[in-house]
């Protein structure tokens, strides 16, 4: 069975051609064009992927993202005409799971819906991580490389950990300062910075040219493999 992917989006020409490209790409594709029918397609057809634009009549893209994030793992990827840093930020804070500033390229467009939904069906599992070459033992906390272990700190190890789990998605400093370090951290969001290149020492073939953990620029880090 195809994919089905959500378009909640107003802008009717939009939305009816990436409705177009996606259903020639094979996947199942529904559209609404505003905020509160999308949440409630979204709730009845429990899609695997959503695609959401942050401006809409009714309920906002944010808000929806929000809801959807504490209701079920679906990927997101919104959609937005602004592109300042911050707006990124609160959107990907928000919940989603990538971010797209319109005009887009449509072939940039079905290359991102391809990642997040790679990351829907990545290898997890309760006790393990697989990412190609790396292997992550979660219970006994141990990293494989070429089935060769890696020495990691812990800090490491939960930074590793978080990026993986969403791979190929564009996580915010913030975000992973929160996420490994905790709600009440008080330190600087360049721990983070530092944590990564370390990571890159010890896992990348050449850290100076990173092949995995990758540097986007403005907002954050993301895994690839």
């Amino acid at each position: 069975m195809s994919e089905k992917i959500l378009i909640i989006e107003d802008d009717n020409t939009l939305s009816e051609t990436l409705a177009y490209n996606l259903t020639r790409e094979g996947y199942n594709v529904l559209t609404t064009l505003d905020g509160s029918s999308g949440l409630l397609v979204a709730r009845e057809q429990s899609p695997d992927l959503v695609i959401l634009d942050v401006l809409l009549p009714g309920l906002d893209g944010l808000s929806i993202c929000r809801i959807l994030r504490r209701e079920m793992d679906t990927p997101i990827i919104m959609l937005t005409a602004r592109s300042g840093e911050m707006d990124k930020i609160i959107g990907l804070d928000s919940g989603a799971d990538d971010y797209i500033t319109k005009p887009f390229s449509l072939g940039e467009f079905l290359a991102r819906v391809r990642v997040a939904l790679r990351r829907r069906d990545s290898q997890i599992t309760p006790n393990r991580l697989v990412a190609g070459d790396l292997v992550v033992d979660l219970v006994g906390r141990k990293i494989e490389l070429k089935k060769k272990i890696i020495q990691l700190s812990n800090k490491e190890f939960d930074l590793l950990v978080e990026l993986i789990k969403n791979v190929g998605i564009v996580l915010s400093r913030d975000l992973l300062l929160t996420k490994v370090w905790g709600y009440d951290y008080v330190g600087e969001t360049r721990t983070v910075d530092v944590h990564i290149r370390w990571l890159r020492g010890k896992i990348e073939e050449d850290p100076s040219s990173p092949e995995h953990i990758l540097t986007v620029r403005g907002i954050g880090y993301k895994f690839e493999y």
